[in-house]
């Protein structure tokens, strides 16, 4: 039973290194920074299972941004807006 457990925390280690840095960030942060990107491409998805509230997922200059809010964030014009099942950040 505790190689499970070894074996559980080595996977989440190796998807950490493999996702690169994510940097999370209040929502309202969030949203000023998809203006300053041309043309962003954001993921989203519903989240929470007790309290429902909205995740987003966005890189910018080779990093990974993310946010979660209890409302829908306005999103820029021209932005592509991808609808994810989920976002699992580990």
């Amino acid at each position: 039973m505790a190689n499970a457990g070894g074996a559980a925390a080595a996977a989440v280690a190796q998807a950490t290194k493999a996702s690169g840095v994510i940097v999370s960030m209040e929502p309202e942060e969030f949203q000023r920074l998809l203006y300053r990107i041309p043309e962003p491409v954001v993921v989203t998805a519903q989240g929470g299972a007790f309290k429902k509230h909205r995740q987003y997922l966005t890189s910018y200059r080779g990093l990974a941004f993310f946010t979660k809010s209890d409302t829908q964030l306005h999103m820029p014009s021209g932005a592509e807006v991808i609808a994810a099942k989920s976002i699992w950040i580990p």
